[in-house]
């Protein structure tokens, strides 16, 4: 049985990567909600991630169920309208799910330029010598 290391030697596990956020779509979902703390109509927040019906109302569900997003069904002139808005311990986990993204940008920009300073790129003319 492997036993899990201890966060100290898993420097780059980046455990606040959320897989519930994570997803690409969802992402696009939350970032337009977090801009709108109002909320945002359904059709309005469809063509901001360009998603369909179906699709967002999947994504919405994932994330009403884990208590990130609330949907409010209501009428407006007769009309059903509803809105979606992200909660207050969404915008949270949010927060804390791009504070961990900032991570993992910031880990990949200092191996990249420690690698480009250790392991200078040769010239084409000194490869040809």
């Amino acid at each position: 049985m492997k036993t899990k290391p201890p966060a100290s030697e898993a420097r780059f596990a980046y455990e606040g990567l959320d897989r519930v956020i994570h997803e690409r779509a969802r992402l696009s979902v939350l970032t337009s909600l977090v801009t709108h703390p109002k909320g945002l109509a359904f059709n309005h927040l469809k063509q901001l991630c360009g998603l369909t019906d179906g699709n967002l109302s999947r994504h919405l569900s994932v994330l009403e169920k884990d208590k990130i997003v609330e949907i409010i069904k209501m009428q407006d002139h007769n009309r059903p309208l509803t809105l979606c808005r992200i909660t207050t311990s969404g915008r949270a986990r949010y927060v804390e799910y791009l504070s961990t993204l900032e991570q993992v940008v910031r880990d990949a920009a200092h191996a990249a330029s420690v690698k480009s300073s250790s392991n200078p790129a040769r010239s084409p003319s000194a490869s040809r010598a």
